[in-house]
């Protein structure tokens, strides 16, 4: 079995969640929220969020998204806000536009929506990253997998999903050691294709270890 040239080094994340200066109480508070609030605010409405709702495989992953439905009654715009697919953007600046892209959009073609009130008000909230390494090295591929196996929600969304703004690549921790580690190039790519924007915490896992016996197998 290969031996990578490094190891691949498991760790784990946890979000201190600090209460922001900043709410909305319609629609159009809520965008200039959004073009005025922190990174930190954006990737907890976003990104976090995602990993606080993994269980889930039907509704909206984003916060932004899930206020509008359940506060403003606005199903086709949560619907918007919830079709950005996080998994695209490598900076957070970037995703931010995209929201308030969408949302401007929104506001333009109905005026009369902009400052009607919402049934309660939204909270813009930040979190601050703490990152724990968890001692769990491989070297191979094998050791890999045993040790994915038990890794996890936080473990898995950090490595998997959270790693692609701190690589600024649309891709993981676990593609990159893939392919640059053990030089498994058709791994890296299969495991970059899994999707937990539409299906679970614990199904992407799954996913990839499937792809990984598989690879173990051949």
């Amino acid at each position: 079995m290969t031996r990578a040239g490094r190891p691949f080094k498991f760790s784990t994340a946890s979000y201190v969640t600090r209460i922001d200066n900043e709410r909305a109480t319609n629609l159009g508070e809520l965008r200039d929220g959004i073009e005025r609030c922190t990174d930190a605010s954006i990737f907890y409405h976003t990104f976090q969020s995602l990993g606080r709702h993994h269980f889930l495989t039907e509704g909206f992953s984003n916060d932004f998204a899930q206020w509008i439905l359940a506060a403003l009654n606005r199903p086709g715009l949560a619907e918007q806000l919830a079709g950005i697919d996080i998994r695209s953007h490598v900076d957070l600046h970037e995703l931010r536009k995209d929201v308030l892209h969408v949302v401007d959009e929104f506001c333009h073609a109905h005026p009369g929506d902009v400052r009607r009130p919402a049934f309660e008000p939204f909270y813009f909230l930040s979190s601050i990253e703490v990152v724990v390494p968890l001692g769990w090295e491989a070297w191979t591929l094998g050791e890999f997998r045993y040790w994915l196996e038990h890794v996890g929600h936080a473990s898995f969304h950090f490595h998997f999903l959270v790693s692609r703004l701190r690589l600024h690549l649309q891709s993981n921790d676990f593609s990159v050691w893939f392919k640059e580690g053990l030089g498994l190039d058709r791994l890296a790519r299969l495991a970059d294709r899994i999707d937990i924007s539409t299906d679970t915490l614990d199904g992407g896992k799954a996913r990839l270890l499937a792809l990984v016996d598989r690879e173990l197998a051949a």
